[in-house]
C-alpha cells in the first residue's frame, strides 16, 4: 500500500507519516496543495490523507482536481470542522471518509486500511495455488503453514499478486512499496524478491522475465 500525506502542519505531517511507515506503509508528504496535485499525477497512491484547511490551493479544490484527473486513490479529508454539515460538504467534494482533528492515529490508521481495500486494487484475500495473502490480517499461509515476512517482502508479494500473473517491473515495485526517497538505482528489490523467494520455498511461485520484471506463476 502506497499512502500520500497532505498536511501543512509540518510536525503534525511528520508524525503520521512515520506511525504509517511504522505500520509498513510506504508514505509521501506533501505540506500543500499544489505539492498534492503534482504528486498525484506522478504517482500512483492506495489513499490520500487530505487535510481539508490548506493554505494556497485549499483542500476542497485538491479533492475536486483529484478526482477530476481520474485519480483512483481513496481520499480520506482531515478537517477542524466537526460539525456534520462540514462532513456531508467533504463527501460531496469527492471524499470517501471523513476524520475530525484531533483524532487517535489507531483510528487514522483503521480508516486507511479500510479505503486500501475498498480501492480498485483488488479483493480483501489473495491467493495463487496454495499461496494467500490476507490483506486485512496482514498474514501470508502458504500450504497452509503462516509465513514470517517483513513489510516489505509482504508489500512486494502483495503487489505481485493483485498482478494476477502479469508482469510487474521493478521500478512499479520500487514505486507502489517504497516511498518517494527510495534510490532508483538501487538494488533493494532484488534484495528484497531473494529473501521473499526463500521464504517462500519450493516449489518456486516467483518468476524473473529477464528485462522485464516478475510475475507470480
Amino acid at each position: 500500500m502506497r499512502v500520500l500525506v497532505v498536511e501543512d502542519h509540518v510536525e503534525l505531517a511528520r508524525d503520521i507519516a512515520e506511525g504509517l511507515r511504522d505500520r509498513g506503509i510506504a508514505t509521501d508528504l506533501a505540506h500543500d496543495g499544489a505539492a498534492a496535485l503534482q504528486k498525484g499525477v506522478v504517482y500512483r497512491y492506495d489513499v490520500i490523507v487530505l487535510d481539508r484547511d490548506l493554505p494556497g490551493v485549499h483542500g476542497d479544490a485538491v479533492c475536486v482536481a483529484l478526482r477530476d484527473g481520474g485519480a483512483d486513490a481513496r481520499i480520506l479529508m482531515l478537517t477542524a470542522a466537526a460539525a456534520i454539515g462540514d462532513r456531508v460538504e467533504g463527501l460531496n467534494l469527492g471524499a470517501d471518509d471523513y476524520l475530525p482533528k484531533p483524532f487517535a492515529f489507531e483510528e487514522l490508521v483503521a480508516r486507511v486500511h479500510a479505503l486500501a481495500r475498498r480501492a480498485p486494487s483488488g479483493p480483501a484475500v489473495l491467493a495463487r495455488g496454495d499461496l494467500v495473502l490476507d490483506r486485512a490480517r496482514r498474514e501470508v499461509t502458504r500450504a497452509g503453514r503462516e509465513l514470517s515476512l517483513t513489510r516489505k517482502e509482504l508489500g512486494v508479494l502483495e503487489v505481485l499478486m493483485a498482478a494476477e500473473g502479469a508482469v510487474v517491473s521493478a521500478e512499479e515495485l520500487l514505486e507502489r512499496v517504497w516511498d518517494e526517497n527510495a534510490d532508483p538505482f538501487t538494488r533493494t528489490v532484488a534484495v528484497t524478491l531473494g529473501r521473499l523467494r526463500r521464504k517462500l520455498g519450493e516449489p518456486e511461485v516467483i518468476e524473473t522475465l529477464v528485462g522485464a520484471g516478475y510475475r507470480v506463476r
